[in-house]
């Protein structure tokens, strides 16, 4: 190597907040399994092997693998919205469990019962998938709340998108995580769109980290293209949450490649094709491997051979779920809850 090179690198290097070769290339493969596996699950929607409704990840990998995977500790919690296929991959959830799931398979996350919008995982303290907008938020203070009570160093973390904070339970719930001072940290992924709906439409402030300042609660904005600044902000809340028992509200700006659905064309009516195809240059797995590249962590070959070995998995996931069985007729009526 030349004394240029060892320059850029070492700038390079400084730019990725210290972590090993090791952390950052499994970071590289967890996003890029989401990415993939996203492809897939629209491949399957099309083929009718997933039906009803599945919300896709695919531009915001950056966003599950630097909180989830990088900046908490693995037994916290993670409780989000629909969009909980990639968070559930970099919460360690099997991705073959999730495929069957999707599929409605009895070797699901919940025995093929939940489906897209409700993967849950007890073992991975991955509390769902909530299809109701916002009505995750106020569990989320009751995770907290819990931590808290049981005098844990454990946090919760909680995902929404820029929709849910519009509705009432957002208020609420920050407003006594605020006040009973919870060790919960509430992260916007603002992708622009509550399903058509920009933000500048649906909501009066558009910087909506902003929104934190009515309840004295810390905030911050966050690059959801970086994935070493969603890891670095996302672990400083987290860090202050167990230090102090304080929550955080992180608004991490995003954007999500296919429609907001899959019943949602990718482009639909509100955003041009041109408005996607220029917000794809930030891809997240893009910049980040030109970060890897630059530092000398990877090369090309890296990728080549990281792409064949991610899609070789989701070929297994998806074998895995094809195989396996539908729940029984006995299952119908476990599981339910009901009152006389």
């Amino acid at each position: 190597m030349t004394t240029a090179t060892a320059a850029v690198s070492k700038e390079a290097k400084s730019g990725l907040a210290g972590l090993s070769k090791e952390t950052l290339l499994k970071w590289y493969d967890d996003m890029l399994l989401v990415r993939r596996f996203e492809e897939k699950c629209a491949q399957l929607y099309g083929m009718g092997k997933i039906m009803g409704f599945c919300h896709l990840y695919n531009g915001q990998e950056a966003v599950s693998t630097g909180s989830i995977l990088g900046a908490i500790n693995p037994d916290d919690y993670v409780i989000t919205a629909y969009r909980d296929h990639g968070q559930a991959i970099s919460k360690g959830v099997d991705p073959k469990a999730i495929m069957a799931e999707l599929l409605g398979k009895a070797t699901g996350t919940t025995k093929g019962k939940g489906g897209s919008m409700h993967i849950f995982s007890k073992e991975h303290n991955f509390l769902g998938g909530h299809a109701i907008v916002g009505s995750h938020l106020p569990l989320a203070a009751g995770v907290a709340f819990a931590c808290k009570y049981r005098n844990e160093k454990r946090i919760c973390l909680c995902f929404m998108g820029d929709g849910a904070t519009n509705i009432g339970d957002f208020h609420e719930a920050l407003n006594l995580a605020a006040l009973w001072k919870l060790p919960v940290v509430y992260i916007i992924e603002n992708n622009m769109y509550s399903m058509g709906t920009s933000v500048e439409r649906s909501s009066a402030v558009e910087d909506l980290s902003r929104k934190a300042a009515a309840y004295n609660m810390r905030n911050d904005i966050v690059d959801g293209s970086d994935v070493i600044e969603v890891y670095t902000k996302v672990k400083a809340a987290a860090d202050h949450a167990r230090k102090t028992g304080e929550p955080s509200l992180l608004e991490v700006r995003t954007y999500r490649y296919r429609g907001h659905s899959m019943s949602d064309p990718i482009h639909g009516h509100y955003r041009t094709k041109e408005e996607v195809e220029e917000k794809r240059k930030y891809d997240p797995i893009l910049l980040f491997g030109e970060r890897l590249k630059k530092a000398g962590l990877a090369d090309d070959g890296y990728f080549e051979e990281a792409d064949k070995r991610i899609k070789a998995l989701v070929d297994e996931c998806v074998e895995f779920a094809e195989n396996s069985p539908e729940p029984s007729v006995d299952e119908l009526w476990k599981d339910v809850y009901y009152g006389e």
